[in-house]
């Protein structure tokens, strides 16, 4: 009898280390599944065979969500005048990752040098490696990833598919969305739409960020009503769905009763409110008219945070 029972108590466990065991592979599987194929923004696709260790950003503004999700980014290209955002730079600098070439001057020998196991490429803007994507696949997997039409949020969801760190970015994005419902709890915002310009007055494009760029979902979340600019109005060869690259002339038809100024702060408010071609303008005459962050041209994890803190510090409830 002892020893049917001490038989029945050994199978018993055996059968629990053999369900553990089949849990913790099965869980292993979701989230250590290699190798991985990745689509890309560009209508492609990327084998990747291992979990990273060795990331190289060719795009500066992608670094910096890189950065945010803890990413093992061991080089990154840099702004067209050398640098890093001011945002992110003294991060980049406590995590040693390596500046390499400006913006718009791949390197492909720098990039050899590197050996990463991991390349990433934005699908457009000053900083797309694109054009070279064909040598850069050469020497690492490489994908491409459109930052222009995603919020930060969906665009670490994405990298973190790619680097195998999915948990630790669901974290980061839940701390994030946690910062935007206490803002939007703590903010009586003004009525009606807002639009977002990148202001240079007469004589220069003027973009309007659209309702589906990264700032226009980043305002949206916030509360905001984004204005959507007249697609007409585009002057570029390139249709772009976060932007419209507008004449300084068409601002003046703009309807919004909110106007946010990228990479400005209230300073440069000032002057778009003193533009006398501008004075018919609604966010004119309703004097609402804000600096978005001198850091807010390019939205990741750290210029977002500062723009939640400056909308949080016009519009606190305990100020309306």
């Amino acid at each position: 009898m002892r020893i049917a029972m001490i038989r029945n108590i050994i199978c018993a466990l055996g059968i629990l280390l053999l369900t553990c065991n089949l849990i913790s592979t099965a869980y292993a599987s979701d989230v250590d599944n290699w190798p991985r194929r990745f689509e890309n923004s560009d209508s492609t696709f990327t084998t990747i065979n291992a979990k990273p260790t060795r990331v190289l950003s060719t795009s500066v503004t992608v670094t910096g969500t890189l950065l945010a999700i803890n990413a093992p980014v061991i080089a990154s290209a840099t702004t067209t005048y050398g640098h890093f955002f001011e945002q992110w730079k003294e991060v980049a600098q406590q995590r040693e990752v390596m500046p390499l070439w400006p913006a718009g001057s791949v390197d492909i020998e720098q990039a050899m040098a590197i050996q990463p196991d991991l390349i990433i490429v934005s699908l457009s803007g000053a900083d797309s490696a694109l054009d070279q994507i064909n040598q850069l696949q050469q020497i690492a997997p490489t994908i491409v990833v459109d930052y222009g039409s995603m919020s930060w949020q969906e665009l670490a969801t994405k990298l973190g598919y790619a680097l195998g760190i999915e948990e630790q970015v669901k974290k980061k994005i839940d701390q994030f969305n946690q910062d935007i419902a206490q803002v939007r709890s703590s903010t009586k915002l003004p009525q009606g739409m807002a639009n977002i310009i990148s202001y240079h007055g007469p004589g220069m494009a003027n973009p309007i960020a659209t309702p589906d760029s990264a700032h226009g979902k980043l305002l949206t979340s916030l509360g905001f009503t984004i204005e959507s600019p007249n697609p007409e109005w585009n002057d570029t060869a390139t249709n772009r769905n976060n932007f419209v690259w507008s004449h300084y002339e068409n601002l003046s038809q703009l309807k919004s009763r909110t106007t946010f100024l990228l990479s400005a702060d209230d300073s440069l408010a000032q002057d778009f409110i003193a533009d006398p071609i501008l004075q018919n303008v609604p966010s004119v005459k309703s004097r609402r008219v804000y600096g978005l962050g001198k850091n807010s041209f390019r939205i990741d994890y750290y210029s977002a945070l500062e723009i939640i803190a400056g909308v949080k510090a016009h519009f606190s409830s305990s100020d309306n």
